[in-house]
Parts: C-alpha cells; sequence; structure tokens
C-alpha cells in the first residue's frame, strides 16, 4: 500500500532578520513526510534543526520555497488551526503545566483544540494506557512524574485531538538510554500501527537508529 505523503518541503530556503543577503541558515530544503513513517532530522548545533520545525510547525513564516500540508500551502493556511488540529508538538523539557495533574493536562488540550468528545477525561485516561502508563498516574501532579513518564504524558497530550502529524524536538533529550529506547517504541507505535506521521528532531544517533527514515542537515559556512 503506497503511503500518502501527508507534508511536503520543496526548495525552502531559510535566512535571518538581520543576517546578510547570502547568508542561509537553511537552503534547497527538499523534504517529504509520510503517513505511517517515523523519521529523524538530525544535525550539530547550528545545522538549523530547530528553525525548520518551526517553519514545519508555522510558527516562522518569512521563507522561501513552498511548505505543504496536504498539497495545501502554509502561507495560505490558517496556522493556529493548522497547530491546534493538524500537528501535534511534542517538547525536550516537556511544557506541561506543572499545577495540574497529568489528566488535567490532557483535558486542557482537548479543551484549547474544541475536541468534540462526550467524555474528555475517559479519552485523557485511555492516552494515558496507550503510552504505556497505568490509570494510577492520572491524577498525580506533574511534578511527581519522573522525567520518562512526564514525556509519556506530553506524548499523550500530543495526541488528544489526533492530529495526522506528530513534530518532536529532542525528546528524548533529557532522558537515559532505557527510557529513550521506551520513548522509540511509542512513537513507531503510532507511526506504524495508527497511521501517523512523526518527525523527530535529535542528535541522539540510537533515535536515527530507531526511525524508518533520516534526513541530514548540514551546518552552512
Amino acid at each position: 500500500m503506497i503511503k500518502e505523503t501527508v507534508l511536503s518541503l520543496k526548495d525552502v530556503n531559510y535566512r535571518y532578520k538581520d543576517a546578510k543577503k547570502d547568508e542561509y541558515v537553511l537552503r534547497d530544503i527538499n523534504y517529504g513526510f509520510k503517513k505511517g513513517k517515523t523519521y529523524a532530522i538530525k544535525g550539530r548545533s547550528g545545522s538549523g534543526k530547530t528553525t525548520l520545525l518551526s517553519l514545519i510547525s508555522g510558527l516562522e513564516k518569512n521563507y522561501e520555497g513552498e511548505i505543504r500540508y496536504k498539497n495545501r500551502s502554509l502561507k495560505r493556511m490558517d496556522l493556529d488551526n493548522y497547530r491546534s488540529k493538524n500537528i501535534g508538538i511534542v517538547f525536550q523539557s516537556y511544557n506541561l503545566l506543572p499545577h495540574l495533574t497529568a489528566l488535567e493536562n490532557i483535558v486542557l488540550s482537548m479543551d484549547v483544540s474544541k475536541v468534540k468528545v462526550k467524555d474528555k477525561k475517559k479519552l485523557a485516561s485511555k492516552l494515558v494506557e496507550e503510552v504505556g502508563l497505568d490509570s494510577s498516574m492520572n491524577n498525580r501532579r506533574i511534578l511527581k512524574l519522573s522525567g520518562g513518564e512526564q514525556q509519556r504524558i506530553a506524548i499523550a497530550r500530543s495526541l488528544s485531538y489526533n492530529p495526522e502529524i506528530i513534530l518532536a524536538d529532542e525528546p528524548t533529550g533529557n532522558l537515559d538510554r532505557e527510557t529513550e529506547n521506551e520513548i522509540m517504541k511509542i512513537f513507531n507505535t503510532l507511526a506504524h500501527e495508527q497511521d501517523k506521521c512523526i518527525i523527530i528532531v535529535t542528535h541522539s544517533q540510537n533515535v536515527c537508529d530507531s526511525v524508518d527514515e533520516v534526513y541530514e542537515l548540514k551546518k552552512r559556512k
């Protein structure tokens, strides 16, 4: 079965506003991302990994070339709607609200995205189970969870509105190797069994060895 290309970048160039005319941090980027696959974007510090993630997520708009979601240009889309419906984002530092419980963090994400579901807490609890945690975690405050548990809750939160694409920015950067492997199993399950497109920005070779395809950014001179 041929997988659908859900996101594509064509001839994408980017330079900072205060950079010289020919000083690009990203140049001639041509990537395609399909549903049902995991991807790693690797590169040394300064190669533009985080910048590329900002472009894909629609947080940065001043670029040359085309970025398309399902053949629709991001330049002509409602980017707030795109971020709250079509893509989920997982951060290295988790970005969970510490004064809320695990379940409350996930339900809040549903509220922001205006998810229409009869029982949000029930769905949130199901998502917690999907990322390998049991229901005893539901009512724990975030600061009572380990780093690996917090990252699992962050992944569950990103799934709360059922996006097709999950963007992960160094999601295992603060985790030990064993926990990193467990997180990668979750990402691969989401891609291979739930047909998600998983895009991971990373410097970890272990992560790169765990995905279906790797794109490498070279630091521009």
